[in-house]
This record gives C-alpha cells, structure tokens and sequence, in this order.
C-alpha cells in the first residue's frame, strides 16, 4: 500500500498561501527588521566653499566620523506599541556622545553589552582601582532608542547615531 504525504497533494497555489502564512507569522515572532547604513562624513571644498558630504563607510581610518542610520521596519500584521531598538557601538568605534537621535524617542545606553539601560547621567563604571566613576561616552557598549509612539504595520521609522573610528 502506497501512503501519500498530505505535502504531495498541494497546489502550487495552496503551498503559496501556506508560505505565506508561515512568513506572516515568522514576522509576528520577531516583525522588527533592522537595517544599518554607515556613511562617512566628508569634507568637500567646491568653489571655494566647504560642506560635508555623507559617502558609504566601505573604508574607514582612525578619527574618521561615521554616522550610522537604523531603518526600523515593522514587517509584522500588527501595530507594535512603544517599540524599543538596540544596537551595540561596533567593537571599532567610539561613540559620539549626545549623537543618538530619534524622533519621538527616548535614548538610553548600556556599559555592559547591553544587559541594562539607563540615561547618560545615571550610568557608573568600575575603574581600575576598583571605585565607580561616571560613565563617559567611549564607556557605553549599546545604545537603545524607546520610541514613543507605534509602529504601524509596515512602516518605517528611522533613528541615527555617530561614532569615531578608534
């Protein structure tokens, strides 16, 4: 006796619609999708006139300024309320400090690869003796953007920071 798999009976179109449902709820599992742009600020001189200008960070050196910008996008089915998104400072940067914006949000950090977050003013390190010292920028390892309003199903909200290369 022949047994047939309940999968070699679908339609090409059934299958479709049993992917896609699958994705649907693959993104309600985790509907945040988070893409980082790195650009590195430029000094262009044209006509006897100086601007910056934003190009891709393939190669970076040591004091260049990198500006990082997080498209936040909702691929989910639903509205997610007050998300919250964290990314670490690469391992080869140095955060500039007060350079984490956001519409609508509020920034908070970490000196602990992310285990917990707080405003600026409020975070302590170790130093090497042992006592606590205010954190500096070049202490914090992750930065967290709660942003204040929803975010409609696909949609995109855009949050930015700057860093030093080391």
């Amino acid at each position: 006796m022949h047994r047939h798999s309940p999968w070699t009976s679908l339609t090409g179109a059934a299958l479709a619609l049993l992917l896609a449902v699958f994705a649907a709820a693959q993104s309600a599992v985790d509907p945040l999708s988070i893409k980082a742009i790195a650009e590195v600020e430029s000094t262009v001189v044209a006509g006897g006139r100086q601007s910056v200008k934003l190009v891709a960070a393939d190669r970076v050196v040591p004091g260049d300024r990198v500006i990082y910008t997080l498209e936040v996008r909702n691929t989910g089915l639903a509205v997610l309320e007050s998300p919250s998104i964290i990314h670490p400072i690469p391992e080869h940067m140095r955060y500039v400090a007060d350079s984490a914006i956001g519409p609508g949000a509020e920034v908070s950090y970490s000196v602990d690869d992310g285990k917990s977050f707080d405003r600026a003013e409020n975070l302590l390190v170790k130093s090497a003796d042992g006592q606590s010292r205010p954190a500096t920028a070049a202490d914090y390892t992750h930065i967290r953007w709660h942003l204040k309003n929803n975010l409609k199903a696909n949609s995109v909200a855009f949050v930015r920071f700057r860093a030093l290369v080391k």
